[in-house]
This record gives structure tokens, sequence and C-alpha cells, in this order.
């Protein structure tokens, strides 16, 4: 299916009443969704950290994290797909923990239907966490960066 042809569905389906449109051209298909602003953000997942011989280790961890979530940014995936830190295979990531992010640099891509995403980022603060390994699978709504305010 030709660029033209979804970026004018892509209009289309900006200036209708519509919430989402799904063509079919022989074996190609597109389906677009249109995005709500008013959507409310999903608290960022758990993060499994491995057990040590000191259990007492454990407890103080698991505060500072809830700590940390609590004075933090989350920047969400806004669609399903893939999750790309870099731009290409072997080239550096767009982020890297501890690095500082203005709003609006791209932090990742995120491939869906053989399209990437550019992911901006909708905070400035220092990148605390990556919650999601290159090339895996993510959710609408799923934590994948951690910025601080």
């Amino acid at each position: 299916m030709d660029i033209r042809k979804v970026k004018k569905l892509i209009e289309m389906l900006e200036n209708s009443n519509l919430d989402e449109i799904e063509i079919q051209e022989g074996e190609e298909s597109v389906r677009l969704v249109k995005s709500h602003g008013n959507l409310q953000k999903i608290p960022p997942q758990s993060i499994v950290v491995p057990q040590e011989n000191k259990q007492e280790i454990i407890p103080e961890e698991t505060q500072s994290n809830e700590e940390t979530i609590e004075e933090s940014n989350s920047i969400n995936s806004p669609m399903v797909g893939t999750f790309y830190a870099s731009a290409s295979p072997g080239a550096k990531p767009f982020v890297s923990v501890g690095d500082v992010v203005a709003e609006g640099d791209v932090v990742c891509i995120v491939e869906a239907m053989k399209m990437m995403n550019e992911i901006k980022s909708e905070f400035s603060g220092k990148v605390l966490s990556i919650n999601v390994e290159n090339a895996e699978p993510v959710e609408y709504g799923q934590s994948l960066f951690e910025l601080s305010k």
C-alpha cells in the first residue's frame, strides 16, 4: 500500500467522528485507531531483582524503588509493537541510563505493522531506568523508561 494513501487515511480519520479505520487491498491491510489525549497512564511494571543470600537487603531495595517511581515520570508505549533502543542494529542507543533527555527528544523506536515509529519524550529529566530489552515486544501503555522529575 502506498504511503500517500496511508497519510490520506490518517488525515481522513483525524477529520472524522470515527475512532478507527481498517482498509484491505489484496493481502495488505492497514488499521488506524484515533488516539485520545485524555487516556490514563498505566503504572510502571515491577522489576524483579534476583535475590542474594542477604534477605534483609530486599526490603530496602523495594522501598528505594518505590521512592524512585514516585519521584519520576514514566514514558509509556503509545502502541503495541516491538521496542528498539537504536535506529539500526549495532548503532548507539538513543538513550542510556544516566543520560539527560529534553522534552521532544527521540528515546526509542516502536515498530508496529512494519512501520518504525519514533517515540519522543514528553518530559525533560535524567533517565533513571530502561524497563524494556531491545527487540522485545511491548504492549500499549507499558512503561518503557523512567525519568527523574
